[in-house]
């Protein structure tokens, strides 16, 4: 029988067994060399440019995300880096740095011929006898626990994810807000009810969080300037629908006959969008939403009637004023009546640097907040969303968990080093 012939791309890797476990955990570990300098406190900041998007940032996900690695077993540790920030948020770059610790440990072992399984069944025996001593130690934060001291452990969580952020210097004043914005929401804790704005201008400690939505004002026609900018108690009308007019030609092409009934498609066209109109106003909204756009015409149209109205709303803004003011987002104008509408306490249009933000404020059936951040350049403020954003993934980690463990002393850590080094890789 002739000996068959593989073809390979020139520089391909053929190398397998104890050579090729080594050759992976060196990869992991030239992964982890990159990352390692951003951890702690004194950790630095990571220019990384990609194709003319420049990111300046010390979070492990995100560097991660941006050096795009192709060895495959380095692969894995950018997929545990976005476990570890979908599931907890933060220590994205730790899990890196000790994984690849772990690795390196065991990379002797390796060389020196113990098999892969019992050095996994070591590692899982490890595991356990963790989990345990960690249970021990840890600290019940429940509803059932006193609640001023539940709130200052929970701005001590919020705090220590800020330690070696951007905010560190500001982890005093940013670690109460998180809480409270945190602390404001459902028992389920949604994620998409919390709100980020990121507004230029203004130092950092000039951010503040609102218990209900906030966005950016929309693109506004000829007339906005006369509607009202606050409400007490409205209505709110919440549409996927555009109110606007546009050239025939635009929308359908329209043979015919007579010149003469040109005028009447024309007036067909007035009389639609007047109709449209006419049922928002009646269905006593005060405040008009809506996905799509809303033209001059219907923008003074609202402004003649004291009505508010914002048009080209982004989809997860105009979600969250769903969810938060119990209205119904809306295809069409028929059947508009109170129960398809949301309700507010107060909605007003506010001037926070050289941007205007419209503000709705106690939502009557679910809870949203949203934190705005003040602050300099963009690159700046990218940053600080991203701290916050993992302050407040942790706190709704600790309630939900409800058992947090404090800072170990000397023993305990070398007690854990023990467990690993000594009574699990006992070879």
């Amino acid at each position: 029988m002739q000996p068959g012939i593989i073809l390979l791309r020139e520089g391909t890797d053929t190398s397998q067994g104890k050579a090729q476990l080594v050759s992976n955990i060196n990869a992991c570990a030239a992964i982890a060399d990159i990352v390692r300098t951003t951890l702690g406190p004194r950790g630095m900041d990571k220019l990384i440019h990609d194709g003319g998007k420049v990111t300046i940032s010390n979070d492990g996900a995100t560097l991660m995300k941006c050096l795009q690695v192709s060895h495959p077993a380095a692969k894995t540790l950018v997929d545990i880096s976005l476990a570890q920030d979908a599931e907890v948020g933060d220590g994205t770059t730790s899990v890196v740095v000790l994984a690849t610790e772990f690795l390196q440990q065991v990379k002797t072992f390796v060389e020196d011929g113990v098999h892969p399984h019992l050095i996994i069944q070591s590692f899982r025996s490890a595991c356990k006898l963790s989990i345990d001593l960690l249970n021990t130690w840890a600290i019940d934060i429940s509803e059932k626990q006193d609640p001023v001291k539940r709130r200052e452990m929970l701005i001590k969580c919020a705090a220590t994810s800020m330690n070696s952020k951007l905010i560190a210097n500001q982890k005093e004043f940013f670690a109460p807000m998180v809480v409270d914005a945190v602390l404001s929401l459902d028992e389920s804790l949604p994620l998409d009810m919390i709100g980020i704005k990121k507004v230029h201008g203004g130092g950092l400690e000039d951010s503040f969080y609102v218990r209900g939505v906030a966005f950016k004002k929309t693109f506004s026609y000829a007339g906005f300037e006369q509607q009202p900018k606050r409400f007490n108690n409205p209505l709110i009308a919440i549409l996927s629908i555009e109110l606007e007019l546009k050239a025939e030609k635009d929308n359908a092409e329209v043979r015919i006959d007579d010149p003469s009934m040109y005028q009447s498609i024309v007036d067909a066209e007035w009389s639609i969008i007047y109709e449209k109109l006419d049922k928002i106003v009646a269905s006593g909204a005060q405040v008009v939403l809506s996905r799509l756009a809303i033209g001059d015409l219907a923008t003074q149209y609202f402004a003649d009637r004291g009505i508010f109205c914002a048009g080209r709303v982004e989809e997860p803004d105009l979600k969250r004023v769903a969810k938060a003011c119990g209205g119904s987002i809306q295809s069409t104008v028929n059947g508009l009546c109170a129960e398809v509408l949301g309700k507010c306490a107060i909605f007003e249009e506010r001037a926070l640097g050289a941007e205007r933000y419209n503000i709705f404020e106690g939502c009557t059936e679910g809870k949203a907040v949203t934190v705005v951040l003040r602050g300099g350049a963009q690159q700046f403020l990218e940053e600080c969303d991203r701290s916050v954003h993992d302050a407040i993934m942790i706190v709704r980690r600790a309630i939900k968990n409800a058992k947090i463990v404090q800072a170990h002393s000397r023993s305990r850590a070398s007690y854990f080093r023990y467990v690993w080094l000594k009574v699990c890789l006992p070879f």
